[in-house]
């Protein structure tokens, strides 16, 4: 036990010193040149893709060997074509304006006096994630944009990728002449760290990416502000005037081109009048990717190899070739599904009915909600972001995929001359 004591207070200690040096750097980050650091990212990325790789496969064996799941080995393997998307995203964001120093809002008061709000960083930001390291790139590449300076603590399970990316962001900083320490990495894999940094009231924000389990750990936890990205429980509406071709391409780009991602669709509601044309078509496409269809009563008949869905399995987001089907008698039935049972992550629905489409897209609780395309493209890249740090479900500070602004807020500034109050 006392070895025990003596390692946390360790570990707190040595994430309270990466705090404050990162906090004493904050000014510098902001005023620095910070596209320069992303540009040169890309370029590092580029040049040491294989060693990044060479780590990914020492993290993807051992985690084969301690036996982690399908869906978790998918997200923490990189691929040759994640370079593209990285890079690629690194680019844009370095592209897009300066989110910080503008003045919003200026007016001028009867006195004179012209008030307005200027945009700051939020400052240092504790990410706790899991099995992506893609996002050590992406979400590094968000917060840097907008000033703010990072403490990850990713998940044992990439500890190798993370180590090899976050050394090529400390060479893309020294280039552009950012000090170090606007990226720091938890040097353990140990799980004491995570309430560690949930007790590290120098964070500004915590952001936790990662499973349900995760999510809620941390907003228990937390002495300090939680933005949080939840799980998906995402569903495709199948309007009675949808393009029946164009609605089963939507399910099946959503269900099957990733599944193990948080944007992946996990049910479809299908208006009773089209159900009968619509279900086997479904099956057969499905069944050709391997997809599991789990059924209401309703839908069971039309199908010829789903299995009944349980009552207590309609929230649950199985991020797996399953897929959940439900019969519906209408739009009114399917917005009430989607209150009760949707995450407030993605809603879709496939109409050629505008009437029906803006009511879906005004009375549904998501962060995004989209009209006849695919759950898939909630994600900050492909919403013209660069990259995000997650896709928060929660209302406050942000909702939907956090890009460089989102990690910004305003401070009033006043520029007076001489002004005094009477």
């Amino acid at each position: 036990m006392m070895g025990l004591g003596a390692s946390q207070k360790g570990l707190e200690e040595t994430l309270r010193r990466l705090a404050e040096e990162a906090r004493a750097r904050l000014p510098e980050i902001a005023k620095g040149n910070r596209d320069g650091a992303l540009l040169a990212m890309a370029r590092l990325l580029e040049e040491a893709w294989p060693e990044v790789l060479r780590a990914n496969r020492e993290d993807l064996e051992e985690a084969a060997r301690a036996g982690l799941s399908q869906a978790k080995l998918d997200r923490l393997a990189l691929k040759d074509k994640d370079l593209k998307t990285l890079t690629e995203g690194l680019r844009q964001i370095a592209a897009l304006p300066d989110p910080l120093g503008r003045i919003e809002g200026l007016s001028k008061r009867p006195n004179g006096l012209r008030v307005g709000r200027m945009r700051v960083p939020l400052g240092l930001i504790g990410f706790i994630y899991e099995a992506r390291p893609g996002a050590t790139v992406e979400a590094v590449s968000v917060a840097l944009k907008a000033g703010n300076a990072m403490l990850l603590r990713g998940g044992k399970e990439a500890f190798r990728s993370n180590q090899a990316l976050v050394a090529l962001w400390h060479r893309a900083l020294g280039e552009a002449g950012l000090p170090l320490e606007a990226v720091s990495l938890v040097p353990t894999t140990d799980r004491e760290a995570i309430l560690a940094m949930c007790r590290l009231e120098l964070l500004d924000l915590l952001i936790p990416r990662g499973g349900e389990e995760l999510i809620r750990l941390v907003q228990k936890e937390a002495r300090v502000p939680v933005l949080a990205h939840a799980k998906g429980v995402n569903h495709l509406y199948v309007d009675r005037k949808a393009d029946l071709s164009m609605a089963l391409r939507l399910a099946l780009n959503g269900k099957t081109q990733r599944p193990a991602v948080c944007n992946a669709l996990e049910a479809v509601l299908v208006h009773e009048e089209v159900a009968e044309a619509f279900l086997p078509m479904l099956e057969k496409a499905m069944r050709e990717k391997g997809v599991e269809l789990r059924a209401c009563p309703k839908a069971l008949p039309l199908l010829m190899e789903a299995v009944p869905a349980r009552k207590e399995e309609w929230d649950r987001e199985y991020l797996d070739l399953i897929l959940r089907v439900k019969v519906v008698s209408g739009l009114e039935e399917a917005l009430e599904h989607i209150a009760r049972y949707g995450s407030r992550h993605t809603e879709a629905i496939c109409t050629e009915d505008p009437h029906v489409a803006w009511r879906f897209l005004e009375e549904v609780d998501a962060s995004l909600v989209l009209w006849n395309a695919s759950t898939r493209f909630n994600d900050g890249f492909q919403l013209g972001l660069g990259a995000e740090i997650g896709i928060s479900t929660s209302k406050l500070h942000a909702y939907g995929p956090m890009g460089p602004l989102e990690l910004t807020t305003t401070k009033w500034v006043a520029l007076g001359e001489g002004q005094e109050r009477e």
